[in-house]
């Protein structure tokens, strides 16, 4: 692995201070002197129709951003990642998930490191369609021979937010009469509110752990499993033996997890574990066997159009040259934006309900993989890396949120995802809901472009100090992301398009988007302070003043 190429001492990053010193964005005259710029900078990526046009570059400022994924190496990057090479620096690993898509029979195959990886992906896939459809024909049953009708996914981050996005997402897909549900976090009401009202004899869970090791994911299975007993125990349906308890574990659990020793110290049968492999990161795994889930509740079929959907954008990517490659354009943009005009969030609003998941999937994605503040190589980043990503759907947002964007002081780039047809088409008084909800779409990104001068203000009777806080500087970016619906191949897509974005990010700014060893602190702690927790005074006098105060109020307030 080579050191990374740092972007500051680049012939294009100098080229955009340049420009950045003396820019002076402005949508409304680049738009009058340039009648097809909405058709030059609008873009296919597969079903994707997607739209630049309202961002704050010039074809100056894009010539230079691509000069800048030359010159930091952005294309070979990415061939190198394809190739199997360990880009994942400090665990020395390669970075697979675009193999986690490939079609069978792909060519050439994927050799790496000794390993065929088309076969290993395809045996797994097999197997979960195996699985998947036996549960949902009934043919795998509960310990009391009735048809699974609720699966319970156990696991956290990327074993949690990927498939939980996904199965809100095709939510209209779920036709066989199963419904699956998502436990992640270690409150306990998270597992207590999940399965109040389900039956245990229909309850079918996957614990999600790659190690099974997980403290969180590993807790919330045990509790489970004595959610299971008990239920079953309560209408006798088990007795209260050890063997009436394996048998049952055996017939409503299954793993996620290449830790087979661990799977079966559970009681989980481990020819009921579908693996994965080191070169998965977890938020890039939702294609993997964590989307257990979602092929049993989907179906096999909606779950391979999903994978065809990622291996499009893979495919574009590989194949685009960098001027018209959108995922590289799009990190550029996020790049321009955070590292030259001094935004620190960016925003992402889908005007899909169904959507309601996916910023919080995409906070994973981008800030777990780009929050560092060391390159590849070990040496400190040479300019801000990161940005905030947040967001909510819909006409929710706009009553909540888009007046900071709108007239507030901070740039906040804004990505806006819509969808020509609806999930469920309805009318209200012979009006199309859908077409309604998509004029606000259209409308956010026009204001937030082209604004409203005071002399409009005016020109509509307002006097006075009101003529100031009705008007809107314009000048506000968004891309606008449009798709006949959203269907399965458009999810993945959608998906796939921000895993490259965060990619074109990383490499230029030399980092490790492939790790995540800030989260492993916290956890560690977690671990000395728990027997705090629990009184043990030794471990109460080793912690610092501010932490023994906390203590000492939860010890007074716990009931």
């Amino acid at each position: 692995m080579t050191a990374p190429v740092d972007a500051t001492a680049t012939p294009a990053w100098s080229e955009l201070s340049s420009i950045r010193d003396s820019f002076a964005p402005d949508l409304r005259d680049w738009f009058a002197i340039d009648p097809r710029r909405a058709e030059r900078l609008s873009f296919k990526l597969a079903d994707l129709h997607v739209d630049l046009s309202k961002n704050l570059v010039t074809d100056e400022i894009l010539a230079a951003l691509v000069r800048l994924a030359e010159q930091t190496g952005v294309a070979e990057h990415y061939a190198a990642m394809l190739a199997g090479e360990h880009i994942n620096t400090t665990e020395d690993r390669a970075v697979l998930h675009t193999a986690l898509r490939r079609p069978a029979g792909a060519e050439p195959a994927l050799v790496v490191d000794g390993q065929d990886i088309d076969a290993d992906v395809q045996s797994v896939l097999s197997a979960m369609t195996v699985f998947a459809d036996r549960v949902r024909a009934g043919e795998w049953t509960g310990v009391t021979g009735k048809k699974v009708t609720h699966i319970v996914n156990i696991g956290i981050g990327g074993s949690d937010l990927g498939p939980v996005m996904i199965s809100a997402a095709l939510e209209p897909y779920a036709t066989a009469g199963i419904q699956a549900r998502f436990v992640s976090n270690i409150d306990p009401f998270d597992i207590a509110d999940k399965t109040k009202d389900l039956d245990p004899e229909t309850t079918l869970f996957i614990v999600a752990s790659k190690t099974f090791t997980t403290l969180e994911t590993l807790t919330n299975a045990r509790l489970a499993r004595d959610w299971l007993w008990a239920g079953l125990q309560a209408v006798g349906a088990i007795d209260g033996s050890d063997a009436a308890k394996t048998d049952a574990v055996a017939h409503h659990f299954v793993a996620v997890s290449t830790a087979l020793d661990k799977v079966a110290a559970f009681g989980i049968d481990p020819v009921n574990a579908f693996g994965f492999w080191d070169w998965v990161g977890g938020r890039y795994s939702v294609d993997s066997a964590i989307g257990l889930s979602l092929m049993i509740e989907l179906g096999p079929d909606v779950f391979r159009e999903l994978l065809a959907g990622f291996h499009a954008v893979d495919e574009h990517v590989r194949t685009t040259p960098l001027e018209r490659n959108v995922p590289v354009l799009m990190g550029l943009l996020n790049v321009w934006y955070s590292n030259f005009l001094g935004a620190q969030s960016h925003a992402v609003l889908p005007y899909a309900q169904q959507l309601s998941r996916f910023a919080a999937y995409l906070q994973q994605l981008t800030m777990e993989s780009n929050g560092k503040s060391v390159r590849w190589d070990g040496s400190p980043v040479t300019t801000d890396t990161g940005e905030v990503f947040w967001g909510e759907p819909g006409t929710n947002g706009q009553h909540a949120f888009y007046q900071l964007i709108h007239q507030g002081t901070r740039l906040i780039p804004a990505d806006f995802i819509a969808f020509a047809n609806p999930a469920y088409p309805l009318e209200d008084g012979g009006r199309d809901v859908h077409g309604l909800f998509l004029s606000n779409f259209l409308a956010q990104t026009k204001a937030l472009a082209f604004g409203k001068t005071a002399e409009e203000v005016e020109a509509e009777g307002t006097t006075g100090p009101l003529v100031a806080a009705r008007t809107f500087a314009g000048n506000k970016p968004t891309t606008s992301i449009f798709a006949p619906a959203l269907t399965p191949a458009v999810l993945g897509q959608l998906v796939a398009l921000y895993e490259h974005i965060t990619f074109t990010q990383g490499v230029i700014w030399g980092v490790n988007s492939f790790d995540q060893w800030g989260v492993e602190l916290g956890k560690q702690l977690a671990l000395q302070i728990a027997p705090a927790i629990e009184g043990d005074e030794a471990a109460i006098g080793a912690q610092d003043a501010s932490t023994r105060a906390l203590l000492a109020y939860y010890a007074a307030h716990r009931r």
